[in-house]
């Protein structure tokens, strides 16, 4: 296990080399970001100075093997948008996203896996027909759409929730259940398949055969194993809802790093794009590997290689 994790870890370099490489080109072929630094009726000296003052005036090569080595020595550069460095202030938004994304896995487990469990247990009936209808709606509806309805009626007609903002639980519910619910469904739909795979095993019927409780079959013996690739895509659910909670923080104003990095993408804000994006990178690749841990721990029958 040490000498996997130890792999896995160094496998991120050439990952993250090539998600960096591939961002600094893209802002590099996107436009002049001197254009938005300065006012229109700026004059071209003032344009060339800037140019020059920021390093935007040499070749390819040079801006992005410097850019390479600033991040070795953890600077991304400075944010001329906010004039400051551009990672510290990436890192100051990291909290707030964190604190949403967990909110909204926290809600979508606490609907989904009982759903899944309750939908299995009672196959061909009008609950599984509710329980599959219901996970299809919720993974085919978009997040902004699910987030624009959840604020017209229940913060602009009902006025039960604050329409943005942060600060107090009730900024929180609305963004955590729009973020949430496509996940949520794909759970749901996934607990279901895994229950029913389970419920089909000799265990089980071993379990049935032998006068066991119905409870304690379906808790006891056929949710342990049916809940391996549950935990497996949660865990990853988990990095990909950091990435996911871009539209989420920009529909509700939320302070974290999607809305940070939707502004600074519109603002060609090139500092601060790059290091909430490698951020981003380094929290989904380090979820995967944890991933992989916790799976091995819940199945003995994995070996690493």
């Amino acid at each position: 296990m040490k000498h996997y994790a130890i792999r896995r870890l160094i496998q991120m370099i050439p990952v993250l080399f090539i998600i960096i490489s591939i961002v600094f080109i893209l802002m590099y072929i996107s436009g002049d970001p001197i254009v938005l630094m300065l006012p229109e009726d700026a004059t071209q000296e003032d344009r060339d100075a800037l140019r020059t003052a920021l390093n935007l005036d040499e070749p390819f090569y040079v801006q992005f093997g410097t850019y390479l080595w600033n991040i070795l020595h953890g600077d991304f550069g400075n944010s001329f948008r906010y004039n400051q460095a551009a990672l510290p202030l990436v890192l100051e938004r990291l909290p707030a996203t964190a604190q949403l994304a967990a909110a909204s896995m926290i809600i979508a487990i606490a609907m989904a896996v009982p759903l899944g469990i309750w939908s299995a247990t009672r196959k061909n009936s009008a609950i599984e027909l509710i329980v599959t209808t219901g996970t299809v709606l919720g993974k085919a509806m978009p997040n902004f759409w699910v987030g624009i309805m959840l604020v017209l009626l229940f913060a602009v007609n009902l006025q039960w929730f604050p329409v943005s903002g942060s600060g107090t639980l009730a900024h929180l519910v609305l963004p955590a259940i729009t973020l949430g619910t496509s996940v949520a469904a794909y759970i749901a739909r996934l607990t279901r398949s895994s229950m029913l795979e389970s419920l089909n095993q000799d265990y089980v019927r071993t379990a049935k055969s032998k006068g066991l409780k119905h409870s304690i079959v379906i808790y006891k013996h056929a949710l342990r194993n049916a809940l391996i690739p549950v935990v497996t895509i949660i865990m990853l659910q988990t990095g990909g809802l950091v990435g996911g909670a871009l539209v989420t923080e920009s529909i509700f104003a939320w302070p974290g790093l999607g809305q940070l990095l939707v502004q600074s993408i519109n603002a060609r804000d090139m500092s601060v794009v790059q290091a909430a994006i490698c951020v981003i990178a380094v929290m989904v690749i380090v979820m995967n590997l944890i991933t992989d841990i916790v799976v091995g721990w819940l199945d003995p029958r994995i070996k690493y290689r």
